[in-house]
């Protein structure tokens, strides 16, 4: 955890930052990190500059559909005869944009909600807290059903239901490790030489977080990439027409044995993505806690 400094020019406080580039030097040292960020950049590469590299656009018919045969088509054709490989080239930027905004929505929110509870504490916190039971209460994927079903499978909203369903388990990790900073000399400095609450929140208590807070970061990232492609998968993609990871393995399902690559291919990618920034996350949080000896000390 970092230390607190006592700035003697100006008498105001910070944190020491050599401890975080520590722990994040560590992470960066550990092979299941790098091991990670490889798997993840190259999904996601997939994902942005596949559909320059694409042989056939994502919704021509290049042959019979279920065929092996088709020229051109590496990997195949659906149960439409369209290529299955452009079409995986070509899918990858619903689960990958949408996965990510609704990730940095729902750290944002649930960060924001946790240092107010776990600083403010009293009402306040009471207040927080049982919103984020409620919210905590529905299981994910129901919560984001029943809300898509009713306003339709729109990208923004996607986003905002996965982000907001991802916030009260951020809130309550982030105000557990405030509630136990804010009783800190650091802290009680900073308040005693009368700094904004603001700036004690966002200068004093965050930064000690941030390990913490990047490993849950990585692992709500592997939970939206999931969540996403379930959504897809369930035909609440944005565009139906459009290629998708997750609908592509609904639209196939039922020829996994006459033509797998249709599933498989999609299937690889979204668990490759998991996969990769599951281990980052992995990286982070052992390096934070000190149990990765490949880290490096």
């Amino acid at each position: 955890m970092a230390t607190a400094v006592l700035d003697t020019k100006t008498g105001t406080t910070g944190t020491d930052p050599a401890p975080r580039r520590l722990r994040l030097r560590g992470a960066l040292a550990s092979g299941r990190t790098w091991v990670g960020l490889v798997l993840t950049v190259v999904i996601v590469g997939i994902a942005f500059l596949g559909p320059l590299f694409s042989p056939h656009g994502e919704n021509d018919i290049v042959g019979a559909p279920y065929s092996d045969s088709a020229p051109g088509a590496l990997l195949g054709t659906d149960y439409l005869g369209q290529d299955v490989w452009s079409r995986l080239l070509a899918g990858g930027n619903w689960v990958v944009v949408t996965a990510v905004s609704a990730t940095v929505l729902g750290m944002v929110l649930g960060v924001a909600a946790g240092l107010v509870a776990g600083y403010a504490r009293g009402w306040l916190d009471e207040v927080i807290m049982r919103v984020c039971d409620v919210i905590l209460a529905f299981p994910q994927i129901v919560l984001v059903l029943v809300l898509l079903s009713v306003a339709g499978p729109k990208r923004w909203l996607v986003v905002l239901v996965v982000g907001v369903s991802h916030a009260p388990r951020v809130a309550r990790l982030t105000r557990g490790m405030t509630t136990g900073l804010a009783t800190r000399e650091f802290v009680q400095s900073a308040e005693a030489l009368g700094e904004k609450r603001t700036r004690i929140l966002f200068r004093e208590l965050l930064p000690n977080m941030s390990a913490p807070l990047l490993a849950e970061l990585g692992l709500r990232l592997t939970y939206s990439v999931g969540l996403v492609a379930s959504i897809g998968f369930l035909g609440f993609a944005s565009d139906p027409s459009a290629a998708d990871w997750g609908l592509m393995i609904n639209e196939n399902r039922l020829a996994l044995a006459v033509q797998p690559w249709a599933i498989l291919a999609p299937v690889v990618a979204i668990a490759v993505l998991a996969l990769g920034t599951n281990l980052i996350a992995d990286g982070i949080a052992r390096a934070a806690a000190g149990s990765d000896k490949g880290a490096g000390a």
